[in-house]
């Protein structure tokens, strides 16, 4: 039996994991969701890897082996959370990679997103400065009793606090990982992502159908993927 960390990202709580998490447990797993401080304004990152980490250790027979899965803004979370604990397996879910010192309000422009999101937005035939719904841009393939329920209900207030916050490590945790991307994510368009991942990971990351948010609308396929790498190791 494994114990999967489930890290969400941005603005949101830990619901979105459900379907997910049914699907682990259904193999037999334990899954750890923490809901992270992401409106309270005295959090930076380290208060959210405090929580992550809280959480796993309230598991009460012991973690057994240790998954880590960081959703796009818990990229900056997950790798705090190997830093702490002996994980045996981090998978970076499109989530943005950080690098030493560096702050997430910082990683837009060092990475080139804005740029390669306009070309992205472009040949979907978005015209430049247009804003789309978030249903359109994180959504689209996600069963629309699930989206509608995540926007009303699930949705929170993100404090600009860890977003000034310096990535405290010195380097990528000796941890193995594994970066897994969906192909239909609009948000961070799949060609950035794979060279973001490689530029900063050094290798190319895997690709599975999906929006920004497959783990709403692919679980199944998720968890197969997780349970193809925990066996890999």
């Amino acid at each position: 039996m494994a114990t999967y960390v489930l890290i969400h990202g941005a603005a949101a709580d830990a619901w979105y994991w459900g379907p997910l998490a049914a699907e682990l447990r259904g193999r037999g797993h334990e899954v750890v969701a923490p809901d992270l401080p992401c409106d309270d304004d005295a959090a930076g990152l380290a208060e959210y890897a405090d929580a992550a980490v809280a959480a796993v250790a309230a598991v009460g027979d012991g973690p057994g082996e240790l998954v880590v899965v960081a959703h796009s803004f818990g990229g900056f979370t997950g790798p705090l959370v190997c830093a702490r604990m002996p994980v045996d397996l981090l998978v970076m879910l499109h989530a943005q990679v950080p690098a030493p010192g560096e702050t997430p309000g910082e990683w837009w422009e060092n990475t080139g997103y804005w740029a390669a999101r306009r070309e992205s937005d472009r040949s979907r035939g978005v015209a430049e400065g247009a804003e789309e719904d978030e249903r359109a841009l994180f959504l689209h393939d996600t069963p629309a009793a699930l989206a509608e329920e995540l926007l009303a209900k699930h949705g929170r207030r993100q404090s600009a606090t860890p977003f000034g916050t310096p990535w405290p490590l010195e380097a990528w945790p000796q941890v193995p990982t594994r970066y897994l991307l969906a192909t239909g994510d609009r948000f961070f368009p799949p060609a950035f992502l794979r060279r973001h991942v490689e530029e900063r990971l050094g290798f190319r990351p895997d690709e599975m159908p999906g929006d920004h948010l497959p783990m709403l609308g692919h679980p199944q396929e998720l968890a197969e993927r997780l349970e193809a790498y925990r066996a890999g190791l």
